[in-house]
């Protein structure tokens, strides 16, 4: 047993697994971090306002903020999360918040697939979407694993 294991009672992973999951998160950091700088663009907002505006629990943001701003808003929040999983693999407590924040992020961003009229379309007899949302299933497969992974270091039961 490492001596990691014996401090944390927390069983030891293969380096592979370790490699993976760090790479996963650095993925939906990077993601995060570049789609949230971009949220400060006017193309960025111009482009995410119907997405927001449909929905039921953010639509109401734009009768009281700009465009620009509510685009803002949600770019300051990604990049504060991203920024919440890189602390989060020195402190496991950040890390745990920063994993259900950014598990809401996902699960809103693929809440647009049925929130935003004409997303979907039959395409020679398939449906299909905008799959630039889709991928966030996979996001927020890895959001879930930092949350789960910080709860065992935090000594959370799951």
């Amino acid at each position: 047993m490492n001596s990691l294991s014996q401090h944390t009672s927390v069983p030891a992973v293969s380096s592979a697994t370790t490699f993976g999951y760090k790479l996963g998160v650095f993925g939906v950091v990077l993601v995060l971090l570049w789609i949230g700088i971009f949220k400060f663009t006017p193309t960025e907002a111009a482009a995410i306002e119907p997405l927001i505006k449909n929905h039921p629990l953010m639509g109401w943001a734009y009768n009281f903020l700009s465009v620009q701003m509510v685009s803002n808003l949600v770019g300051f929040s990604e990049i504060v999360v991203a920024g919440g999983l890189i602390y989060g693999f020195f402190n496991p407590r950040i890390g745990y918040f920063s994993g259900l924040a950014s598990s809401i992020i996902f699960i809103v961003t693929l809440s647009f697939l049925f929130t935003t009229p004409d997303t979907w379309k039959i395409v020679d007899g398939v449906p299909t979407t905008s799959f630039f949302l889709v991928k966030d299933i996979l996001f927020l497969a890895i959001a879930i694993m930092v949350v789960e992974h910080n709860k065992k270091l935090l000594g959370c039961k799951s």
